[in-house]
């Protein structure tokens, strides 16, 4: 069912873009991203579940940054080297992504807590928040975040150099340092089910998935750098990922946690959200129990 959405989306966003070719690559493609989405709206309202939306955040990328690249010779002269490598870590981060939501999809009987959460307001308003808070607006973030590959795919064609090899290394760790959090997460939960993890990377900070996603991101950016095409408004979905992650992502699932698990909030208390920072084992204890008492 997903498979046959995602694919119709994917055709009808390739063929806006293909249309609109004459409003420039970076308009074009972002109609054709925005066609998509519609078309995984109209699903989602059909099937009336949100979490019809959850993969297109991982799908869409990599087919977005191909078209860039093979639409290159117009305007541009991307390094293929770079274009790989940027291209082949983006496709691992695409591929974690998407099997780790294979693997919790539970069918369409069951919708993600954040979304359901908002059905209390009412079918039309359920419906308008998820058209524009819950999907167009994860698709504009996603987008911006993908211009550093646009603007590698419009650089001047110089060789690889030294801030490639940094920006495939940050991305690299970042993906890992993510894919360690969440199989520590899954290994905890089948282990001991109700509770939560505060071992491992997760005793250094709250969220080092969230972490490792939003470094992910800044590596991507390096490319850009090192393209010489860096200009600032490629930063923009690099902060635009942070502020979402630090702002929307972080306190929802702190929330959620704290209510859900008496001893979380000792632990948050103990902790920083995302930068990790890990005290001597004595003050670590120090301050976990003074949260217990607080």
């Amino acid at each position: 069912m997903l498979a046959g959405v995602y694919a119709a989306a994917l055709g009808v966003g390739f063929l806006v873009a293909e249309a609109s070719l004459g409003r420039g690559l970076l308009v074009a493609a972002l109609l054709g991203d925005l066609a998509a989405t519609g078309v995984v709206f109209l699903a989602a309202v059909a099937l009336d579940n949100t979490s019809v939306y959850d993969p297109y955040w991982s799908v869409a990328p990599l087919p977005l940054a191909l078209w860039w690249y093979c639409h290159a010779g117009a305007q541009g002269a991307a390094d293929p080297v770079r274009f790989g490598l940027a291209a082949a870590l983006l496709g691992l981060w695409g591929a974690r992504l998407t099997a780790n939501f294979g693997r919790g999809w539970r069918g369409l009987a069951h919708e993600d807590w954040r979304y359901s959460a908002y059905r209390r307001l009412g079918t039309v308003r359920y419906w308008l928040v998820s058209m524009a808070g819950l999907q167009l607006l994860p698709t504009l973030v996603v987008f911006a975040a993908l211009l550093p590959v646009y603007a590698l795919t419009r650089g001047p064609g110089n060789g690889p150099n030294l801030l490639d090899a940094v920006a495939a290394l940050v991305a690299l760790a970042a993906l890992t340092l993510e894919t360690a959090a969440d199989e520590q997460k899954r290994r905890r939960r089948a282990s001991a089910p109700g509770g939560f993890v505060a071992s491992g990377l997760w005793s250094w900070c709250r969220h080092p998935n969230y972490l490792g996603e939003v470094g992910f991101w800044w590596g991507l950016f390096g490319f850009a750098l090192a393209s010489g095409w860096g200009h600032a408004w490629t930063v923009v979905g690099a902060v635009g990922m942070t502020l979402l992650f630090r702002l929307i992502s972080v306190p929802l699932m702190d929330r959620r946690m704290a209510s859900r698990h008496p001893g979380y909030a000792a632990y948050a208390a103990a902790l920083p959200a995302l930068l990790p920072f890990r005290p001597p084992p004595r003050e670590r204890g120090r301050r976990v129990r003074g949260a217990r008492r607080g």
